[in-house]
C-alpha cells in the first residue's frame, strides 16, 4: 500500500512475517541510534547499516527520517496509551481513581526515564506538523480513557468541560515528564510530584 503522498508516512506496510520482521529491525536499530545521538542526527544510512538491512531495503518502507520518527512515535503512543488503558480500567470509586492516577504517572515517569528516545521525539513534536496532529490524537484519546473514568465514578460534569478538563491533564502530563527528564534528579522528581498533586486536585473537583 503506498502512502508516500503524506509527510511523516510510510511507504508501505509490511504485510509478510519477513517483512515486519525486517522493518522491526530498522524502527529498533533507528531508536538505538537516537538514544545514542539525538533523532537531529539521525542518518539513514547508519539505520540501515545498525539494522543490516540493504539501503534499498529501508527506503522501499520509509521514504526518509521523518517517516521513522513518525513510525516510531505511533509505537511509544501506542504505548503510553495501553499503559492509560490498564491503569485507569475498572476504577469505581473516587479514592481508588486517585490512586490509579498516581500510579500511573509514577509508571509514565519511569517509561520516560528508561526510554530517552521518548523523551526526544515527544519534544520532537514541537516542530513537526504530522507529529504535532499525533501527539493531539494521542492527549485525546487518552483524555477520553480519563474521561470514561471519571464518569464512572460519578462526576457530573458537563461533558464539554469533562472533554476539555482531561485532554489537558494528560496533555499536561506528557510535557511535565519531558521537563522533569531534562531537568532530572531531585529537581526533576519534585516537578513530577507537583504535576501529580495539581492534576489529583483538578481530578478530585472534577467529581464534586
Amino acid at each position: 500500500m503506498s502512502s508516500h503522498s503524506e509527510k511523516g508516512a510510510m511507504r508501505r506496510r509490511p504485510a509478510q512475517k519477513r517483512s515486519r520482521e525486517r522493518v522491526e529491525r530498522l524502527l529498533e536499530a533507528a531508536a538505538t541510534l537516537i538514544a545514542e545521538s539525538g533523532s537531529d542526527g539521525l542518518r539513514m544510512s547508519e539505520v540501515a547499516a545498525r539494522a543490516g538491512v540493504p539501503i534499498g531495503s529501508l527506503y522501499q518502507y520509509f521514504p526518509d527520517k521523518s517517516a521513522i520518527i513518525h513510525a516510531l512515535s505511533e509505537r511509544y503512543f501506542a504505548e503510553g496509551r495501553r499503559c492509560v488503558e490498564d491503569g485507569l480500567d475498572g476504577v469505581e470509586t473516587p479514592a481508588a481513581l486517585s490512586t490509579a492516577f498516581a500510579d500511573l504517572v509514577d509508571e509514565y515517569y519511569a517509561l520516560f526515564k528508561a526510554e530517552p528516545v521518548l523523551c526526544d521525539i515527544r519534544t520532537g513534536t514541537q516542530a513537526d506538523r504530522s507529529l504535532q496532529a499525533l501527539d493531539l490524537e494521542d492527549s485525546r484519546a487518552n483524555g477520553a480513557i480519563l474521561a470514561a473514568a471519571l464518569r464512572r465514578v460519578g462526576s457530573g460534569a458537563p461533558d464539554a468541560v469533562l472533554t476539555a478538563e482531561t485532554v489537558l491533564i494528560m496533555h499536561f502530563g506528557e510535557s511535565a515528564m519531558r521537563l522533569a527528564v531534562v531537568t532530572g534528579g531531585a529537581e526533576g522528581d519534585a516537578l513530577v510530584a507537583a504535576y501529580k498533586r495539581m492534576a489529583l486536585d483538578r481530578i478530585a473537583r472534577l467529581v464534586e
